[in-house]
C-alpha cells in the first residue's frame, strides 16, 4: 500500500450490482510491491488467499503499465481459481495505491473482465482507504501505513478519508520501504565518495551491493534507474539485515523511518484529537526498531497496536457479504 498520486477523499466508482446477495466475494490490497488477495464465502469465512505482482492506477497512464498490469489481473484471476472453490467470485473490492477519480471506471472494467463479471461488480477505493475499513469503524481509530510508501489517515466519523502524507516518492514518503532503500543508498556512495571502496568494509554496504548485484557505481546505476519504485522499497530488506549485524547507518536509518512515521500519526492527532493507532504495512515487520522508535515519540495513550485484520481479508469479507453495496 504505497500511495502516489493524491488519495481522494472517497473513491466512488459506478453504482454496485441493484441486487446485493451474499455471494463468493473477492478482495485485493494492491500496492507497488506486491497486490495481496483473498476469497471469502458468502458467510464472510475466507476460503483461500495468496499475493501477485503490484498493481496501481498509475499503470493506466502509459501501454507498459496497461500491459502489465492485464498481466497481473490475469496471473490473479489463475491464482485466484487455483485456490479457491468452484464457484467464482460475485463481486470485488479492491483497494488500489495511486488511484485517480477518473481512472475508476477504466480500472472497474479491467478487474472485472478476467473474473467475467460486469464492472459494477468491481467496487474500488484508495489502498489507504481500504486499510482504514479494517482498522476501524469510522471516527474511531487512525491508521499510520508504511509499506513502499507512507501514510497516516483516518476515516472520520461521516466516513471523509482524513490523511497525512501519501505525497509519492518525488516529494516525501518518508519512513516507507523506497525512502529507507533510497536513503541508504546515498549513504553509502556518499561515503565511497570520500573514501572509494568504504562501502565494502560496511555491512550496510555489503547489504546493498549484494542486493544490487555488485559493488560498482554501473551496478547501482543500472539496477536503481531499471527498477520500479516497488522494487526499490525492496532494499529495506537489506537495511534491515545490515541493521541485524549491527550497522550503525542501517540502525540509525530505520530509527529515523519510525520518527518519520510518528510524525504523519502526529499530524493527524493535532488535527482530529487523540485516537487510537493501528500500524499496518511491511516496513514495522522490518525491523523492531522502526515500531520502537515511533512509539518513543508518541504519548502512550492513546493506545498503539498492529493492524489486527489484513486489508485484503476485510475486502474480501465486504466484498462476499455486499456490505459496501
Amino acid at each position: 500500500m504505497d500511495p502516489v498520486r493524491p488519495v481522494p477523499t472517497t473513491v466512488t466508482p459506478s453504482a454496485p450490482s441493484p441486487v446485493a446477495r451474499p455471494g463468493w466475494g473477492l478482495g485485493l490490497d494492491g500496492g507497488g510491491t506486491a497486490t495481496r488477495w483473498a476469497l471469502a464465502a458468502p458467510d464472510g469465512r475466507l476460503a483461500a488467499e495468496g499475493q501477485v505482482a503490484g498493481m496501481s492506477g498509475l499503470q493506466l497512464a502509459n501501454a507498459a503499465g496497461q500491459e502489465a498490469l492485464a498481466a497481473t489481473l490475469a496471473a490473479l484471476a489463475q491464482a485466484v481459481r487455483a485456490g479457491a472453490p468452484a464457484d467464482e467470485p460475485v463481486r470485488v473490492v479492491a483497494g488500489l495505491t495511486g488511484l485517480a477519480p477518473a481512472d475508476s471506471a477504466a480500472l472497474q472494467a479491467l478487474v472485472a473482465a478476467p473474473f467475467g463479471l460486469p464492472p459494477a461488480a468491481v467496487q474500488l477505493m484508495s489502498d489507504i482507504e481500504l486499510t482504514c475499513r479494517a482498522a476501524f469503524a469510522p471516527g474511531a481509530g487512525v491508521v499510520v501505513y508504511a509499506g513502499t510508501g507512507s501514510i497516516a489517515a483516518c476515516l472520520d466519523a461521516a466516513g471523509q478519508l482524513q490523511r497525512a502524507g501519501g505525497r509519492g516518492a518525488v516529494i516525501d514518503d518518508a519512513g516507507g520501504g523506497h525512502w529507507i532503500g533510497r536513503e541508504a543508498l546515498r549513504c553509502v556512495w556518499r561515503a565511497e565518495d570520500a573514501s572509494p571502496g568504504a562501502g565494502q568494509h560496511s555491512a550496510l554496504g555489503r547489504q546493498l551491493f549484494a542486493a544490487v548485484g555488485g559493488s560498482d557505481w554501473a551496478d547501482t546505476r543500472a539496477w536503481v534507474y531499471g527498477a520500479s519504485r516497488g522494487e526499490i522499497g525492496t532494499l529495506a530488506l537489506a537495511v534491515a539485515a545490515a541493521a541485524d549485524e549491527g550497522d550503525p547507518h542501517a540502525l540509525s536509518l530505520l530509527q529515523q523511518a519510525g520518527l518519520e512515521l510518528a510524525r504523519l500519526a502526529h499530524c493527524l492527532h493535532q488535527r482530529l484529537g487523540p485516537l487510537p493507532l493501528a500500524l499496518a504495512g511491511r516496513v514495522f515487520q522490518l525491523h523492531p526498531l522502526v515500531e520502537a522508535s515511533l512509539r518513543q515519540a508518541l504519548p502512550d495513550d492513546p493506545p498503539i497496536r498492529p493492524l489486527a485484520t489484513p486489508a485484503h481479508h476485510q475486502a474480501a469479507r465486504l466484498a462476499a457479504l455486499g456490505a459496501l453495496a
